[in-house]
Parts: structure tokens; C-alpha cells; sequence
């Protein structure tokens, strides 16, 4: 390296970190890049993400409608959004022979089914554009001086460089974050996001495998409250409804410590009062027929089954018999049934922590530090986390790609 090449290193070799490097290396040719990755993989959420398939970004090019997805990072996401957005990754793909589908939820793919065509897709364009990757190679401390900045590693090993990039995903521990306030800066505390609801000793897990296209979720005792599809598991509940509700309660639910009571309105077109008037009407149009025979919601089978007998409604019971008590019992389980939540599990391998940097201490327009210049952040390592769906992917290529332009113009 001559004296005059200046030199960024970029700590991650996620998705948010690969963006970064790559685009620098495109967008200044005399810049030399090095990414360090402190274990011995690369871009392994990429891998495992969307079950294999990586799930790159979502259908959706309101850049209001987009940022609403981010339970933390919401107003710093709509000003990004406008120098990177889903446009523009589908575009950045294309351009090198990535062609992106989209699914009925919205979620989109390559067209190839496979993590593998992104990995290689950035793996080549690092090759293309000579950017330097080290692994199993952790930071243990950054020290900035008047040339820049002098990474120590784990190793022992000393590297220097211009401006660096820190792009290492989230932590769950708030004392994994120690490294980075030696720079001055201030970590929101990290919480576990995207989880699932544990309800033990409930008959509900006895269902599990149901699942509910809509339905209504809210957490008792606070405004909380999620829509969408619920499948029920052999430990509780999950499914978009519940991941979505996990999300934007993050920092509620830890305080709580995962101890909490939810409600599920099985029906989310009715509420308790407008069932009930449902109710007179089916009483008079199927009243010979049996409950158990007509399941006039259109739920599950299995689902319908179980709300009924937790009713106390037997097999026999007709409509035009059935008791105002068992009624009103099957009217709450229907649209206000509760559940003692104890406990939650990670979806999948998609661990996402809300927490991190302070937003208001990063330059949004540049994902420059306004504490330390040069040194730069992109990713979830930011007090960032979106919604299940490709929503953490999206701001991992949106602040990459404005912390290269950033330094590569610099």
C-alpha cells in the first residue's frame, strides 16, 4: 500500500458489512479495503435467512409504509431510505445478474430459490474490486489519532486505517458493546426482538400445526396489539401476528421478563358485542343443526373443535339448544380468549436484538459517527431492527450503501 492510498476497514462480514466494503471498493478504486470477520464465516445470517433462500428485501416502495416496518428506527430510516431503498437493491441486484421475485406476502426472493446466488453474487463482486477479507479475526479495541485509527485484535495483531466501518450485527449483552464506547458512544440497552410466545400447560399446544390466516393479538394491559396470521406450536404461538407483536414490544416484554398475559380474537371481523348479535342470528338459521357439525366461521376444524369444548359444549349440543352461559363462554373464547405467556423462543435462526448505537449520536445522510469522524456504522449493530419479512436485510444494504458512498467520496 503507498503512502498516499488511503484505507477502510469495515469489522463484520454480514450483509451490512460486505455492502459497505464492496461499494467502497467500487465507488473509489484507490481506496484499499479489508473486511475482518471475527469467526470463520461470512455472511451466515445471508445463508440461513427466508429457510435458505435469503430473504433480500419486501415489496413495498412507500418510503413512509417502508419505515413503519421498524419498530426502532423509524424516523431515521424514512430520511435513508431516500438514497437507498427497496428500488434501489432490486436495481443493484439486477445489475449484476440477480434477478428478484416476489411473494404473495410481499417477501422477495432470487428467482434461483437459494441463499447462495447472493452470496456468491457479493462474494464476486469483493473479488472483482479487491477487497481483502480476514477471518476468524476479532476486534478487541479501536484507538483513534490524528491519521485515523489503530484497530487492535484479538490476535495481538495491530491494523491501521483511514476510516473504519463497524458493521458487526447486534449483541444480546449490553458488556459486548464495551469496545465501542472507548469512541465516546452511548448503546441503547439490547433486547431479544422476533420471538415467539411460550404458553405452557395450556391445551392449545395440543393444536399445534393449526394455523389462522387473520387473527387479532393484543398484550393485555397496554395498547400493544398485532394482526395477521397465527399458527400454533408445540410451545405456544407464532406465526407474522406474533413476531410482528414481539417486535414492537421488544422493550416491554423484557421488562416484564417474558411474564405477561396476551388476548386472541380468533375472528378480528367481530368483536364480544357485535358476536353476540351474530350469534341470535345463527341460533335461528342453523338451529337444528349440531355445533360440532357446523363450523360456521370457516376456522380450522381442530381449532373449532377445541374453542367449542373448552365451552363446555358437547358433540350432541344443537344451535337452537345451546345455553346462554355456553354461549357467552364460547362468544369470549371466540373473539377475547387470554393466555398466560411464559417465556419465548428465538424464531428460527433469525436472532435479531433491538438496541445498539444511539441514532441520535450517527449522521443519517452519511452513517458517519458525530462523536469520532471517520468512523463510520451500518446494520443492526445501530439501535435498527425491523419486522420479520425482509425488513433488517433492507437496512443492512440501505446503511452499507450510504456509509460506502460516504467514505469513497470522502
Amino acid at each position: 500500500m503507498s503512502e498516499q492510498q488511503k484505507s477502510l476497514l469495515v469489522i463484520g462480514g454480514g450483509a451490512a458489512g460486505f455492502f459497505c466494503a464492496i461499494n467502497a471498493a467500487r465507488l473509489n478504486p484507490a481506496l484499499k479495503v479489508v473486511i475482518v470477520e471475527k469467526s470463520n464465516k461470512v455472511l451466515s445470517k445471508v445463508k440461513v435467512s427466508g429457510g435458505g433462500r435469503c430473504n433480500v428485501t419486501h415489496n413495498c416502495f412507500d418510503i413512509d409504509e417502508l419505515s413503519k416496518k421498524y419498530p426502532r428506527g423509524e424516523k431515521f430510516l424514512r430520511k435513508a431510505f431516500h438514497w437507498f431503498n427497496v428500488q434501489h437493491t432490486i436495481d443493484w441486484f439486477k445489475e449484476r445478474g440477480v434477478e428478484l421475485k416476489t411473494e404473495n406476502d410481499g417477501r422477495m426472493f432470487a428467482t434461483t430459490n437459494t441463499s447462495q446466488t447472493i452470496i456468491d453474487c457479493l462474494i464476486k463482486e469483493a473479488n472483482t474490486y479487491n477487497v481483502e477479507l480476514l477471518m476468524s479475526c476479532g476486534v478487541k479495541a479501536i484507538d483513534a489519532n490524528e491519521n485515523g485509527f489503530e484497530v487492535a485484535l484479538e490476535s495481538g495483531k495491530k491494523m491501521i486505517a483511514n476510516y473504519v466501518c463497524i458493521a458487526c450485527g447486534g449483541f444480546p449483552k449490553q458488556s459486548q458493546f464495551d469496545w465501542l464506547l472507548q469512541l465516546g458512544h452511548n448503546i441503547e440497552n439490547p433486547v431479544p426482538s422476533l420471538f415467539t410466545f411460550n404458553i405452557p400447560n395450556n391445551k392449545i399446544v395440543d393444536l399445534m400445526g393449526v394455523s389462522v390466516e387473520q387473527a387479532q393479538i393484543k398484550i393485555i394491559g397496554t395498547k400493544l396489539q398485532s394482526g395477521g396470521a397465527l399458527l400454533i406450536t408445540h410451545w405456544g404461538l407464532s406465526g407474522p401476528a406474533v413476531l410482528k407483536l414481539s417486535a414492537f414490544a421488544a422493550r416491554e416484554l423484557a421488562n416484564k421478563n417474558y411474564d405477561f398475559e396476551i388476548a386472541v380474537n380468533w375472528l378480528p371481523k367481530f368483536n364480544e358485542q357485535s358476536l353476540q348479535q351474530e350469534f341470535q342470528l345463527l341460533r335461528q338459521r342453523f338451529s337444528t343443526q349440531k355445533l360440532y357439525s357446523k363450523n360456521v366461521f370457516g376456522l380450522p376444524n381442530r381449532l373449532w373443535e377445541y374453542l367449542l369444548q373448552i365451552s363446555s359444549i358437547n358433540n350432541e349440543m344443537r344451535w337452537a339448544d345451546l345455553p346462554s352461559k355456553q354461549a357467552n363462554m364460547l362468544i369470549k373464547n371466540l373473539s377475547n380468549q387470554s393466555f398466560n405467556v411464559k417465556g419465548k423462543t428465538t424464531f428460527k435462526e433469525e436472532f435479531v436484538t433491538c438496541g445498539g448505537i444511539k441514532l441520535n449520536e450517527v449522521d443519517v445522510n452519511t452513517m458517519q459517527s458525530k462523536k469520532q469522524p471517520n468512523l463510520f456504522f451500518a446494520g443492526e449493530v445501530l439501535d435498527i431492527d425491523g419486522i420479520t419479512g425482509g425488513f433488517n436485510f433492507q437496512n443492512a444494504w440501505t446503511t452499507g450503501w450510504i456509509a460506502a458512498k460516504a467514505i469513497a467520496t470522502t
